[in-house]
């Protein structure tokens, strides 16, 4: 199965400024995550890529502007709100030094299956959401670009924990050991047998990630896949 790249977008004025953003319109990146995505490029710059999926959200499409002015051949991302950003409803746009003091704030950190936003969704309904999203863009791209392909994905924070939690095996509630900073690239290798999870949360070359003589991205040592890459 294809090798996935999930990229947070690049720091915002929302993470600047301390705001929970959900899907508020008008968050752009702010200078230094500009800096990020421009720097995204580069790292990228060997690594193939079958096909590039983005958020709706603007901070997902400015992280990926600089990409795909290099790679004409990606085209326009596809966009899938699957991927956007969690519906926070009552909590959107109102300061994390505010919101650490509801009592909510404690169910989300310790047990987030339980934490549902007012007016928003759950971190349950936010997880099947991306998860499948995840898993039917990979059933796509094999069919249309191979097993091998490698493909990337410009989401959001809980976006990709929830994502990583699922190929761990994790119960939903430890997706807050997930750390993932702004521009980090989370790779997954997904095969009929389990996910891996080959890098989490990197901010620095990505060269490695190139296939060697055609294959794709290896799986860990020891863990032969049959009929797949070991």
């Amino acid at each position: 199965m294809p090798t996935l790249l999930l990229v947070r977008h690049g720091r915002s004025t929302a993470n600047t400024a301390g705001i929970l953003a959900g899907w508020s319109p008008g968050v752009d990146l702010d200078d230094t995550g500009r800096e990020q995505a421009a720097a995204l490029a580069g790292r990228l710059a060997a690594v193939p890529l079958a096909q590039a999926v983005s958020s709706p959200l603007e901070r997902c499409r400015q992280t990926l502007e600089p990409l795909l002015a290099v790679r004409p051949e990606l085209g326009p991302p596809a966009e899938d709100e699957r991927l956007g950003e969690c519906h926070y409803g009552e909590w959107t746009g109102r300061p994390l030094a505010e919101l650490a003091k509801e009592p909510l704030w404690r169910t989300v950190q310790d047990h987030a299956a339980a934490a549902a936003f007012p007016g928003g969704e759950s971190l349950r309904e936010l997880s099947h959401r991306t998860v499948d999203a995840v898993r039917e863009w990979n059933g796509k791209i094999a069919a249309e670009h191979g097993e091998d392909a490698v493909w990337l994905a410009c989401s959001h924070g809980d976006v990709i924990k929830a994502v990583v939690a699922d190929a761990l095996g994790l119960h939903l509630d430890h997706f807050q050991r997930i750390s993932v900073e702004p521009c980090s690239v989370t790779v997954i290798r997904y095969t009929p047998q389990r996910p891996f999870v080959l890098r989490m949360g990197d901010t620095g070359d990505l060269s490695s990630l190139v296939p060697r003589a055609g294959t794709a991205p290896a799986t860990p040592a020891g863990d032969a896949v049959v009929g797949g890459t070991a």
